[in-house]
């Protein structure tokens, strides 16, 4: 019996991941925030130029000296600064699940449904502003890492997070949202501030999701960003 139950959850977890890997190609219609135009919406998926999927996925064209063979077309290729901040650790906290790019997908195609889920780009608004991933909302980091100073801020950004604020360092999570948080890469520690900061009110573990990839991972898996 035992043998059996583990064999239908290791089906439906071959079925959830195929589901996912599907959101990378076909996309997923995400409506924009605060747009100009409330009924603007973006297709978020992986782009992938045509000339692209003829490159041999080879030793030589793929890792030969600054990684990308010259051989490769310029539309398949890209360059980031790769020397900037401090690593962060895979886990956050046991509790909180890390998430890569199909998660992230998963994660916005229902966020399209539920109003209780929402993607956070903890970075400042001038990251924000230039580049994000389509759906997320900002929320800066220093209004929840310096909420001493930025206290009004502070308690704007957990009412949109559902969290209704009793008194003073007492808060009420019965309608947290769901979150996924994010910023520059897993180098960067702004989203890391901003979860630890809301793990030490007492926000919900199970409540948060962190993408440690950021901006850098999901721009190199060529996913769609605002400035596509």
């Amino acid at each position: 019996m035992k043998i059996k139950k583990l064999l239908l959850l290791s089906v439906a977890a071959f079925v959830s991941l195929q589901a996912r890997v599907g959101f990378e190609y076909d996309g997923i219609s995400v409506k924009i925030p605060n747009a100009a135009t409330p009924a603007k919406t973006v297709v978020v998926k992986r782009n992938i130029p045509k000339e692209c999927l003829k490159v041999p996925i080879t030793n030589e064209m793929v890792w030969t000296g600054n990684y990308a063979n010259p051989n490769v077309p310029q539309a398949c290729k890209s360059t980031y600064v790769h020397t900037t901040g401090k690593l962060t650790p895979i886990r956050l906290d046991e509790d909180i699940e890390t998430y890569g790019e199909l998660e992230v997908l998963a994660f916005i195609k229902e966020m399209q449904q539920n109003e209780k889920m929402l993607l956070v780009d903890a970075r400042n608004d001038e990251w924000y502003n230039y580049r994000t991933i389509p759906g997320a909302v900002n929320m800066p980091y220093p209004y929840f890492k310096d909420n001493d100073i930025f206290k009004e801020e502070f308690e704007e950004m957990l009412r949109i997070l559902g969290v209704k604020i009793l008194k003073e360092d007492d808060y009420d999570f019965a309608h947290a949202k769901t979150i996924a948080v994010f910023c520059n890469g897993p180098w960067c520690a702004q989203s890391s501030w901003m979860i630890h900061t809301l793990l030490e009110i007492g926000y919900p573990h199970e409540s948060i999701k962190w993408y440690r990839g950021g901006m850098q991972d999901w721009l190199g898996a060529g996913m769609t960003s605002t400035r596509d």
